[in-house]
């Protein structure tokens, strides 16, 4: 049950975020806001506040805000309509959607960074058989101090420095066993496991596993607020290289993608492990969220932005049948997108994998 509610929590929150987006940039500009509602289905809850109905829907898997004459069929032409507005204001409109969901995405990662997080120290957990570490004696409860002469407090320093060793086979270590403090040279192993996009990349091993000894890292408030930007920018990096492999079939997009069942998933394991597990999980979906809605597909922002550089190319909107046209396009393939998958992610979850 607590799954659930953190699961509808944070979907909750990556919608309401996303369209308040819109909300606040089309008052500014003065187009009126007929309508902002959170879910589809039926109807929940309603409240009527000025010119907006702000409701809650059953089916909590997307939102909405509907704008006066954003469809050629009812717009009359007023100055409060969102078809009345130049190509310039209502990309605005637009973009701030998604410009929100990545804003939020960064100052989670701040608060990560500032509240802080538990990670491994260099302690010693395990060694594993054929690889540096154990031709060169480290015993489980070493505590490795130093890489090279680099200080390591955190485990993750002590990946990064090996992994990143480009220009020796081995590396010397400063180590502490029962309270001793002694220096052993230690042979790299490289090894070929999947990256964060699926491909193989060889990766720089001593061979050893952490102890199950944790420590809490926090950073001062300007400190956590770099490390939040270089966070964002490397995951911004990682989804936009993705999402290019994807579209042009070096990664699979079956194995690529998850819906609400994977994304369920996903959240559970994080409720399990803690707050700042969560706040790593809201973090990421909402990153990616804002950058997936700016691909220029019908129906997401993206295709809205695209249809508005035609737009200002043409001098003038599209038809009304063209408009029908790009609707229904995009509201099929959405509609196949999310069958696709719910499919897969049943597959994934409770099957095999489908070929």
């Amino acid at each position: 049950m607590l799954s659930l509610l953190i699961f509808l929590f944070i979907l909750g929150l990556l919608i309401i975020v996303h369209e308040f987006g819109h909300f606040i940039v089309a008052k500014k500009i003065g187009v009126k806001v007929e309508q902002f509602s959170l879910g589809f289905g039926p109807r929940l809850l309603k409240k009527k506040k000025g010119d907006t109905e702000y409701a809650l829907n059953a089916i909590p898997l997307g939102g909405y805000v509907k704008f006066a004459g954003d469809n050629l069929e009812e717009y009359k032409g007023k100055p409060y309509e969102y078809f009345y507005q130049p190509p310039g204001k209502r990309f605005w409109i637009i973009f701030f959607g998604p410009l929100l969901n990545y804003c939020l995405g960064f100052l989670v990662f701040w608060l990560i960074f500032f509240a802080g997080y538990p990670t491994f120290t260099t302690k010693v957990g395990g060694v594993l058989a054929g690889y540096g570490a154990q031709e060169a004696g480290l015993q489980i409860g070493d505590k490795i101090t130093a890489v090279d002469g680099k200080k390591v407090v955190f485990w993750e320093e002590l990946q990064k420095i090996i992994r990143e060793n480009k220009e020796s086979d081995k590396v010397k270590l400063s180590v502490l066993r029962d309270n001793k403090p002694f220096t052993v040279e230690v042979r790299i192993r490289a090894k070929e496991f999947p990256d964060a996009l699926g491909r193989g990349r060889k990766v720089s091993l001593l061979g050893i596993t952490p102890f199950d000894e944790v420590i809490k890292v926090r950073y001062g408030f300007f400190e956590s607020f770099f490390k939040g930007l270089n966070k964002t920018w490397e995951l911004t990096v990682i989804t936009c290289k993705g999402l290019f492999f994807m579209l042009t079939g070096k990664i699979s997009f079956r194995d690529s993608v998850t819906g609400p069942l994977g994304i369920f998933n996903i959240t559970s394991a994080a409720a399990r492990l803690g707050v700042i597990a969560v706040l790593q999980v809201i973090a990421i979906l909402s990153i990616s969220l804002g950058i997936f809605n700016l691909l220029p597909l019908p129906v997401l922002d993206g295709g809205h932005i695209f249809l508005l550089g035609i737009e200002k190319i043409r001098g003038k909107t599209l038809s009304l049948k063209a408009e029908r046209f790009v609707t229904q396009a995009g509201l099929s393939l959405i509609i196949a997108l999310a069958a696709f998958v719910t499919y897969n992610d049943i597959m994934r979850i409770f099957g095999s994998k489908p070929r």
